[in-house]
C-alpha cells in the first residue's frame, strides 16, 4: 500500500498530508475533519480536490496541520490534497489548476516596520 506525502502552505499555516487508498477517511490532528473544521464552508474547501476529481471516498487521508487560522488551515489542506492527487494521477492536474487548486497562494501578513504604526501605517501627525 503506497503512502503519498504532500506539504501544502497558505499564509502561516503549513499542512502536511499522507493519502493512500482506502474509504474515504479523513482525519486532522487525530480529529475527523468534520469535527476540526466546524463550519460547512472549511469543510467543503477540505472536499474540492477530491469532489472535482471524482475521488471523494476512495482515499485515506491523515493530516497534521499547524500555524495560521481556520480558513488559512483549509486552504492549506487543500493544497496538499491537490498534490498528493496530482502525484498519484498527473492527468488531473490541469483539472486541478483550472479551479486554482495547485497554485500557492504567497500573500502573507507584511511585518511591522521600525518608526511606524503598522507594515505601513505612520503615527498621526501632530502639528501642534
Amino acid at each position: 500500500m503506497e503512502v503519498i506525502n504532500t506539504l501544502g502552505r497558505r499564509k502561516t499555516a503549513v499542512a502536511r498530508v499522507y493519502v493512500q487508498r482506502g474509504n474515504g477517511e479523513i482525519i486532522v490532528n487525530k480529529r475527523d475533519y468534520k469535527e476540526y473544521f466546524p463550519t460547512g464552508i472549511l469543510q467543503s474547501k477540505v472536499m474540492q480536490p477530491l469532489n472535482l476529481t471524482n475521488n471523494a471516498g476512495q482515499f485515506d487521508i491523515k493530516v497534521n496541520v499547524d500555524g495560521g487560522g481556520m480558513t488559512g488551515q483549509a486552504e492549506a489542506v487543500r493544497l496538499a490534497i491537490a498534490r498528493a492527487l496530482v502525484e498519484m494521477d498527473p492527468e488531473v492536474k490541469s483539472k486541478l489548476r483550472a479551479e486554482g487548486f495547485i497554485t500557492r497562494d504567497p500573500r502573507m501578513v507584511e511585518r511591522k516596520k521600525f518608526g511606524r504604526r503598522k507594515a505601513r501605517r505612520r503615527f498621526q501627525f501632530s502639528k501642534r
